[in-house]
């Protein structure tokens, strides 16, 4: 049973481009594309939808580019609300909460704390995320609780470390679905797909079509999962 849903939304500005466009135009397009998924994942009875938002390293575009990025997250987080309450969806961002950007950090918290009971689909928008910067952020907490006395240095555990990790409380992926024709990861979720089966799409994420996510699901239908066994 596919449990937990994982997408690497790559290709917005490439969209873009090939239609001649601004680079916003393909994150806008690419909007409609997560409203698809995630009525994909209800019809489907799928609870976890991970979604590669923001990463770390895309702080590294241009100052232009990430103020009207982050204008479009500010202006549909606050459209959406409703139709969040609506459709009894809860969402989540998940990252390093310390770089969210002041003219979102607002808008973002509005729209956890609205949605915050709902439970029919959980929606977990990875946000100024990195898998690496996830891994080194937990082992920065587990230390600081083994420091403060919280835990003992001989009793910690796995599941003690997995909960200093920002993905806490989240089930592991079952299935990773990355748009845009690149075959990797990208430092997504490293440390929570160790057993995550991957299907690479080469469509941009705004071409994203329901036959493909029904295609995605049956590919996860016909894998072996032995988790080692």
């Amino acid at each position: 049973m596919l449990n937990h849903l994982a997408i690497v939304m790559d290709g917005n500005r490439r969209w873009a481009r090939k239609q001649g466009l601004l680079p916003y135009k393909g994150h806008e397009q690419g909007v409609q594309s997560i409203k698809k998924v995630m009525q994909f994942c209800v019809e489907e009875n799928i609870k976890h939808l991970s979604l590669y938002g923001f990463s770390l390293e895309n702080f590294n575009r241009s100052p232009q580019e990430l103020e009207v990025f982050f204008g479009l997250i500010a202006h549909y987080a606050h459209e959406g609300i409703e139709v969040f309450k609506q459709h009894n969806v809860q969402v989540r961002f998940v990252g390093d909460r310390a770089l969210f950007p002041q003219q979102v950090k607002k808008e973002l918290e509005i729209i956890e704390k609205e949605t915050a009971q709902n439970n029919a689909l959980f929606v977990h928008v990875l946000f100024c995320y990195g898998g690496r910067q996830e891994i080194f952020a937990g082992i920065k907490n587990l230390f600081g609780k083994i420091k403060s006395g919280e835990l003992s240095e001989q009793d910690i555990s796995v599941d003690d470390f997995e909960a200093c990790l920002w993905m806490a409380g989240i089930p592991e992926p079952d299935l990773i679905i990355r748009t845009g024709g690149a075959q990797r990861l990208s430092n997504f979720l490293l440390y929570h797909a160790a057993y995550s089966e991957l299907y690479f799409l080469d469509c941009l994420w705004p071409e994203i079509s329901t036959q493909h996510l029904h295609d995605a699901l049956s590919y996860f239908k016909t894998c072996q999962r032995n988790f080692g066994a």
